[in-house]
């Protein structure tokens, strides 16, 4: 149980290390951002996300309560923004150059893991606390 908390606090820092360079974009190019609503709200929704990614890896890291409530802040940020706990593994067809079919694959596997995260952590919550 402790260990697959911990997971999902490695997989919160891997999406950390992930966001941080788009996150950099966004505060250095505030001026920039298009005037579009879908734009400007994935802006607004990715500041408080990055934060919040921080408090859930140390929390889970931690075996802490607000790591929990973290990420029930943040499931549904991430399916709207599509950063998702192993969203790395989307690089994987540009990285070997495969199909794009193949990122369609991992980007489903991606989504529905995200429910089983949500899931697992729900049952974990409920057990410890």
């Amino acid at each position: 149980m402790r260990l697959t908390i911990r997971i999902f606090a490695l997989l919160d820092l891997i999406s950390i290390v992930l966001l941080a360079q788009p996150f950099w974009e966004i505060i250095t190019h505030l001026k920039d951002i298009p005037k579009e609503f879908l734009s400007q709200a994935r802006v607004i929704l990715t500041l408080p996300l990055f934060a919040l990614l921080f408090v859930s890896a140390i929390g889970l890291m931690l075996f802490k309560k607000i790591g929990f409530i973290a990420y029930y802040i943040q499931f549904p940020v991430r399916l709207l923004i599509w950063v998702f706990s192993i969203g790395f593994i989307t690089l994987i067809p540009e990285l070997l150059n495969l199909k794009d079919v193949w990122f369609n694959i991992f980007f489903k596997i991606c989504f529905i893991a995200e429910f089983f995260r949500l899931y697992f952590t729900i049952q974990i919550h409920r057990k410890v606390f």
